[in-house]
């Protein structure tokens, strides 16, 4: 008996060894199977100094973007410019269909030619009634006409001028008609509000343009200096003071800095528009935006609407 108990507590012994060994080669084959993690392939930004303060931003034209958009629905008749074309201010960019318009202009048109011919008309009506009435009243004695002739001339006369005032006004209407239709053919032509260069062409040829249309047809910026719009957390906003210079870095290389001039501080503060997707971020956060300026470098392409990095000092 003493026998068998003391083989059931030794064979115990054994398999609780061999669960052990057993567990470590287990872990063993896991860990030589997992991979290494792999360092990030872009290093995190880092700060000029300890206390400076970090912000998202986005690259834009001078004095903003401006999105080109068109005055009425319509279809696009031609695309006279392309992307990176330079344009001066009242360069035409594009032309929507203006055939229905040019068909109005053409009644418009035969209504002056119309309007034209009446107020003949009515000078030669007027011509006559008062020759009809200067030969009455030259007549030496008043006594040998009628004074009802008399008053009916008189009469006669001042219907034909009216008459000849109403003929003027509709030709001047008329003038009018063909110069609104001719404005409304002008304003067509959508035209460069200021010089820049093309940044978007977002409408073709033949295709229909509408001011309700979600994407402008047209992106026109001032490239030939950038500006920087520092997005700073509304609780960093007291820190942040006008005059301070800054410096920014690429998404893409956070070894470069680039060096910012202070342009101005927007003073209202907005709700952030790009979130990270952290789970600490809240989506109510609002953003006191902060304007620099930068010259292009030659160096290092740099293109609007790419999101940097800004670090800003922190007011003293």
């Amino acid at each position: 008996m003493n026998l068998v108990s003391t083989a059931i507590r030794y064979s115990t012994y054994l398999l609780a060894i061999a669960g052990v060994i057993a567990m470590g080669f287990v872990l063993q084959t896991i860990r030589s199977q997992e991979t290494a993690i792999p360092p990030p392939p872009v290093l995190p930004p880092q700060k000029n100094a300890p206390d400076d303060i970090a912000a998202t931003g986005i690259l834009e034209a001078k004095d903003e973007n401006v999105a080109i958009g068109v005055p009425a629905p319509g279809l696009v008749e031609e695309v006279k410019v392309a992307v990176n074309q330079v344009v001066k201010e009242g360069d035409p960019l594009l032309i929507l269909d203006d055939r229905e318009l040019r068909a109005s202009l053409l009644k418009q048109q035969a209504a002056i030619a119309i309007a034209q011919a009446n107020i003949a008309i009515n000078r030669a009506q007027l011509a006559k009634v008062q020759d009809m009435l200067d030969r009455m009243t030259s007549i030496t004695d008043q006594r040998a006409i009628s004074q009802d002739d008399l008053r009916n001339r008189t009469n006669d006369v001042l219907v034909a001028k009216a008459q000849m005032q109403a003929a003027d006004a509709q030709l001047a209407s008329a003038k009018a008609d063909v110069q609104q239709t001719e404005l409304l053919i002008d304003r067509l032509t959508v035209k460069a509000p200021k010089a820049g260069t093309i940044l978007q062409v977002n409408i073709r040829a033949g295709e229909y343009a509408s001011p309700t249309n979600k994407d402008p047809a047209l992106v026109l910026g001032d490239i030939s200096t950038l500006h920087v719009r520092a997005d700073v957390d509304e609780q960093n906003a007291m820190e942040v003071a006008s005059g301070l210079d800054a410096t920014f870095s690429l998404k893409s290389d956070s070894s470069k800095k680039f060096k910012v001039q202070f342009v101005r501080i927007e003073p209202y503060v907005i709700p952030k528009v790009s979130l990270t997707g952290a789970s600490t971020e809240r989506v109510d956060t609002r953003v006191l935006q902060v304007i620099y300026k930068l010259d292009r470098p030659k160096d290092q392409p740099l293109y609007v609407g790419q999101q940097v990095d800004v670090f800003i000092a922190r007011k003293k």
